[in-house]
């Protein structure tokens, strides 16, 4: 499999016994359906993503992509608590894209990031 941005292969990683691809060339990380949100619930697994946050920036306007899986075109997502946190998933097999540096910047929410996520739970409980 190669990767959907800079066409380097993947390499199979694990952290936990959960396996995700990581890119030999940008290290770019490719989650299957439903493995992201596995590693984002266990400490330490944003261990994984060892890529320099630059090179991932230089990636991350490269949004007409095609999935690694199936060859389909991929979607640009944003997440819903942190709108700088932009990566690409495909529809047909649910797998996700996030550009070296990305996943890492996921599981370490600043303070402020925090904070405002508690601010906007308050306000549906009032």
């Amino acid at each position: 499999m190669n990767c959907p941005k800079c066409s380097a292969e993947f390499e199979t990683i694990s952290f936990n016994d959960i396996e995700v691809d990581r890119c030999t060339g940008c290290k770019g990380l490719w989650f299957d359906v439903l493995k992201k949100d596995d590693l984002l619930k266990i400490k330490g697994s944003e261990s994984i993503d060892i890529g320099v946050k630059q090179v991932g920036e230089s990636y991350r306007d490269m949004r007409k992509i095609q999935c690694p899986k199936c060859s389909r075109p991929m979607l640009p997502m944003v997440d819903k608590d942190q709108f700088h946190i932009k990566y690409e998933t495909c529809v047909d097999c649910f797998g996700t894209f996030f550009d070296a540096g990305e996943f890492r910047d996921l599981k370490e929410r600043s303070v402020l990031e925090r904070f405002a996520q508690m601010l906007g739970t308050l306000r549906t409980h009032i």
